[in-house]
């Protein structure tokens, strides 16, 4: 058997008596691969669809900040008081503090998921099965991903939390850069002070802090959650009743996939965030100062906010990811293609 006609064999399926009108032994696709789709279908749908994900989903990624980076429990007693406390002290503008500038994410998104199939297309032509593919081209994504979004992120996290020691006494330093905020002060003008105030004590390198951290958070997190994604779908397929959407599978597949991976890699996120936000000097200082603060416990902080937002994201995201690939498939794929 040719390599051509293997990698070909092996995004196809075959659909059982009666499915969607298919003859026995008919075949559909089960991964939709780069070289299938109508790019410039698939790229302004793509950016569409994540800044819908995003405006929906946002506040979650507030709440899970404001909880990472709190002195224990100082300020928040979970996600549920978090979210409580935010809107009354500031109303549904507190929840979205940095929107904007995180919103940028969209455009490294792109380069994403440009990076993510690229890779998988590469190693298809090489012979890779698909969750190596999947384990690799989403370590390849995240790691061109992060370089873009960093800088952004690291401004957007000093909005997130910035005044959130007037909401208790917090005993952390949660305003290290000294930023004014006055009532009815625009969030544009906030942001632009944060950057020349970093640019100022750091130079450019202060955009960056945080970057390794950021990779090794990120990175395996991404290569986990593709595999993951592939695996769980294999599975799903595998014991579902054939009339279930294969769709709303590759949905909850990615909702397990998200799970999996925040669990195993959340104290990275937190050493992130505090090395970007407290302005720490190193990775180890900022794991030294989580475990003198929280001993186990820094296993499990801001886990059940980065729980509800991963299988949020993952969803929503899947759900937009695949219902686009779908709708930018070329012509001829169309007959083979399941909902």
């Amino acid at each position: 058997m040719t390599e051509s006609s293997s990698s070909t064999k092996s995004r196809l399926a075959v659909a059982p008596t009666g499915v969607g009108g298919a003859a026995e032994g008919a075949t559909y696709i089960r991964t939709i691969e780069w070289d299938m789709m109508n790019k410039t279908k698939f790229f302004p749908l793509s950016m569409l669809s994540s800044f819908s994900v995003r405006c929906c989903l946002f506040p979650l990624t507030v709440i899970k900040t404001q909880l990472q980076v709190q002195h224990k429990s100082d300020v928040y007693k979970g996600m549920v008081d978090c979210a409580m406390k935010i809107y009354r002290s500031e109303g549904v503008p507190g929840l979205y503090r940095g929107f904007w500038i995180s919103s940028v994410q969209i455009v490294s998104g792109v380069f994403y998921i440009s990076t993510y199939e690229g890779v998988r297309h590469v190693l298809n032509d090489l012979g890779a099965g698909h969750r190596m593919k999947a384990l690799a081209g989403g370590g390849c994504a995240s790691l061109v991903g992060q370089t873009i979004i960093v800088p952004f992120d690291v401004i957007s996290q000093h909005a997130m939390v910035l005044g959130m020691s007037a909401h208790a006494g917090s005993k952390g330093d949660i305003n290290p850069l000294g930023i004014k905020s006055w009532p009815g002060r625009s969030r544009l003008h906030i942001s632009m002070d944060i950057g020349r105030e970093i640019m100022r004590r750091d130079g450019f390198r202060g955009f960056y802090r945080g970057y390794t951290a950021s990779l090794m958070a990120y990175v395996p997190n991404s290569a986990m959650w593709w595999a993951f994604y592939h695996l769980y779908q294999d599975e799903l397929f595998r014991i579902c009743p054939v009339w279930v959407s294969h769709l709303f599978i590759q949905c909850v597949a990615g909702s397990l996939g998200g799970f999996t991976t925040t669990i195993l890699t959340n104290p990275l996120d937190i050493v992130r965030a505090r090395l970007q936000v407290h302005r720490l000097d190193s990775m180890s200082v900022a794991f030294r100062e989580l475990w003198q603060e929280e001993k186990l416990n820094c296993f499990f902080k801001g886990l059940s906010a980065r729980l509800v937002q991963s299988a949020a994201f993952s969803f929503s995201i899947i759900l937009g990811y695949e219902t686009i690939k779908r709708i930018a498939v070329d012509e001829q794929y169309k007959h083979q293609i399941r909902w």
